[in-house]
């Protein structure tokens, strides 16, 4: 093997290796840009904060203004007080919800009644 075939294997090992390294840039390039296009999006996405009401619309007492369920994300604004009537008052109703099922669920099946879920109103 000639002395001058050592060169060309060289070279163009160097040059494979430097082609090699460009698409590994540009890829990587194009990666980049669009992770910073999905994160400007979701940024825009998420920058708008949903519209608190004034105080003074809130006539129900529950801090959500007049509106009959609050909005997604507003209990970080709520006041402890209404949250934790809120939370009460659904549990209350769930349970009673159970109750009213149980009470069919036995009527249906010819059980008798638990004294406790018998309505006395």
């Amino acid at each position: 093997m000639p002395w001058w075939s050592w060169i060309v294997i060289w070279i163009a090992l160097v040059a494979l290796s430097l082609l090699f390294f460009v698409v590994l840039g540009i890829r990587l390039f194009r990666k980049f840009t669009a992770t910073f296009k999905d994160l400007g999006e979701a940024g825009e996405r998420f920058s708008a904060f949903p519209s608190v009401a004034p105080a003074s619309a809130d006539t129900d007492g529950t801090g959500y203004g007049s509106g009959a369920s609050p909005e997604p994300g507003s209990a970080v604004f709520a006041s402890p007080v209404a949250m934790g009537h809120d939370y009460r008052a659904a549990k209350a109703a769930r349970k009673e919800v159970r109750r009213q099922r149980r009470v069919q669920r036995r009527l249906d099946r010819g059980q008798p009644q638990r004294l406790h879920d018998i309505e006395f109103s």
